[in-house]
């Protein structure tokens, strides 16, 4: 919705509101203006558009979430580098189902701009593992599905990888 910089501003002066508001005597304003401030500078680091984009991912509404995504003009500009490994993790979620080129491209756009959550980077590493195994790149899809494994700390991903090692032994 608003440019990074400008939720920046935005947060700052409402500070500022918030501090006179307690110089002034008014406890209830100030608190009140600087929980406002906390949101613009949460939205500042998680992106509301791409925020509202994985709500409709867990949906399995792919075009409400392309939508969302289709609304930022500019990702380079408008987002943080973190926000554009997720704005490109999720359009290689999106891809993946039907142009799987498309989508190995988006998936290493992301892993090279980086994602917050460990558990985000195996699961893109482990979507780009069965991209080179359905391309027959054996020795690439068993080097990414191990540093998915190493990423993946809390178990989540182990069926999938199991699956996935049963299927590169076909191979």
């Amino acid at each position: 919705m608003f440019n990074k910089n400008i939720k920046l501003v935005l947060a700052g002066a409402i500070l500022g509101l918030a501090i006179w508001q307690f110089v002034e005597g008014n406890i209830g304003n100030g608190i009140m203006f600087i929980l406002l401030s906390a949101i613009f500078i949460f939205l500042y680091f998680k992106n509301e558009m791409i925020l509202l984009a994985f709500l409709r991912l867990r949906k399995q509404d792919f075009p409400g979430a392309k939508k969302w995504l289709d609304r930022i003009k500019n990702p380079e500009a408008a987002l943080t580098q973190k926000q554009q490994g997720y704005y490109w993790y999720l359009h290689g979620l999106m891809v993946s189902q039907t142009n799987i080129t498309q989508a190995e491209k988006f998936f290493k756009r992301a892993i090279k701009l980086g994602l917050a959550m460990d558990q985000d980077l195996a699961m893109a590493k482990l979507n780009l593992a069965g991209i080179a195994m359905t391309k027959r790149r054996k020795r690439e899809a068993t080097n990414l599905l191990a540093e998915a494994k190493k990423l993946d700390k809390h178990g989540m991903l182990k069926d999938q990888m199991k699956m996935m090692k049963q299927q590169l032994k076909k191979i």
